[in-house]
Parts: structure tokens; C-alpha cells; sequence
């Protein structure tokens, strides 16, 4: 392995470990709000803008994964079509609430929203219009990052100031963590590895609690096995679930 190959490992492998030292208390809660959202047959929501887009997809119709997930996808916040569009659909005041007319959230259910920086209006107001719909919201975001950022919002608020609860994913401002000689920027972003780590880490605990207590949450199994309950899933969750 080469000596920058290297530094981006111990880079990664030390924000997993700052998550699970310093976050666990923040996991086991969204834990439990995960095992008890399933319980009562509400639904668990993914949204993230512009790269953070790809975790709420990561937790979707996955193998290995919690059936009941329902990403929230937008095709100007990802950056598919146009990447610099994007960026600036993602600070649009308003445009929040319009994306999710097109979903059922209501009342018991629960927002997973990922934005690294929090600084954005479009992550910051879908989790108001969540809220205002009696969801619980549950940012992952960079702590460090929003702490040296100033709000796009009008209000000056970001995400973490309106989030129920809010997971530090423990990576640097800017994202990136290694450093080239000859290379003016830093390289070799972390965030979708830490967050993608909160998330399924999460997800797997809430199972346990749920198993724990007699009930049976639905997997999804791998569409390349030739061995899985997802036909009856996806009979039972057609139509229900947005992309499926």
C-alpha cells in the first residue's frame, strides 16, 4: 500500500472510531426511535442533497437492509443530470417543501437527513416541514463543519439547530483528510464512510431490539440469491413505498 493510500486508511479507520466513542449514546437513541417507528408499522425516510444524496439510497431497497426505508429523491439535488445546478437548488428557500409533496410522511414516522456541512436551506427546511408533519428528524452531519460555517437560510438557522437529535459523522471541515505533497488541497473525502457507518449501524441495533422483543423486521436479502423473501415484500410494499 502506498504511503497516501495508507493515510486515508488510518484517516478513515480514526474517524470510525471517534463515531463509535463519542456518538453511541446519540446511535442508541436513534436506535430506539428506529425500533419503536417499526413497531408501531410507521416509515423510516432517507433525504440528503447534492453527494449526501447516495446515503439515502444506501439505506433503500438494499440487501441487508430494513424494508420499510423510503428514500427522498429529487433529480435537481443530485448531481446526475447537472452537478453545479445542484448546488445551487440545494439553497433555494421554499424548494424543500415542494419535494415533499410528492410523500406520505406523516405523524409517527421518522427523517434520517444527511448534510455534512447543515448550512444549506434545502436540508434545513425539509426538516421543519417534517416536524411540521410530526415526524422526528435525526440529522448526521459534520459538527466541527457547522460549528465554522454561516447559514444559507434567512432565518440564519441550520440543520442541527432544528433537528430532534443530531449524530456527529466526526469528519474535518471541508471533507477531505489527506494531505500531498505538491498538492495545494486536501484529498480523499470521509463522510459518506461515516455516515454510511451511523446509518446501517443504527439500522442493525434497531433490528436487534425488535427481534429482542418478539417482533420480526423485514430484510431485504440480495436480488442475486436465489433464496429470499423479497417478492413477498415488494407485494406487500408496492405502491406504498415511493421507487420501489
Amino acid at each position: 500500500m502506498t504511503r497516501y493510500m495508507d493515510d486515508y486508511l488510518k484517516a478513515a479507520q480514526a474517524q470510525l472510531a471517534a463515531v463509535t466513542n463519542t456518538q453511541r449514546a446519540a446511535m442508541d437513541r436513534a436506535a430506539d426511535w428506529v425500533h419503536e417507528t417499526l413497531m408501531k408499522d410507521r416509515f423510516l425516510y432517507a433525504f440528503g442533497s447534492g453527494h449526501s444524496h447516495a446515503l439515502a439510497e444506501e439505506v433503500f431497497y438494499r440487501a441487508g437492509g430494513l424494508a420499510r426505508v423510503i428514500p427522498i429523491l429529487d433529480e435537481n439535488l443530485m448531481v446526475h443530470i447537472n452537478a453545479t445546478a445542484s448546488t445551487e437548488w440545494e439553497r433555494k428557500e421554499g424548494y424543500a417543501k415542494q419535494v415533499l409533496t410528492r410523500y406520505s410522511m406523516s405523524a409517527g414516522d421518522l427523517l434520517f437527513i444527511i448534510s455534512n456541512s447543515g448550512r444549506n436551506a434545502v436540508p434545513m427546511e425539509m426538516a421543519l416541514e417534517a416536524k411540521a408533519r410530526g415526524a422526528r428528524v435525526i440529522a448526521i452531519s459534520s459538527v466541527e463543519y457547522v460549528a465554522q460555517v454561516t447559514s444559507r437560510h434567512s432565518s440564519g438557522k441550520k440543520l442541527t439547530d432544528i433537528a430532534d437529535l443530531v449524530i456527529d459523522n466526526c469528519g474535518p471541515v471541508g471533507d477531505a483528510v489527506v494531505s500531498i505533497e505538491g498538492l495545494p488541497q486536501r484529498i480523499g473525502p470521509t463522510s459518506t464512510i461515516s455516515s454510511a457507518f451511523i446509518l446501517h449501524g443504527i439500522l442493525v441495533e434497531a433490528a436487534a431490539r425488535i427481534v429482542a422483543v418478539g417482533g420480526k423486521p423485514e430484510v431485504w436479502g440480495s436480488a442475486n440469491s436465489d433464496s429470499t423473501n423479497n417478492d413477498a415484500i415488494m407485494a406487500r410494499y408496492k405502491g406504498k413505498i415511493p421507487h420501489l
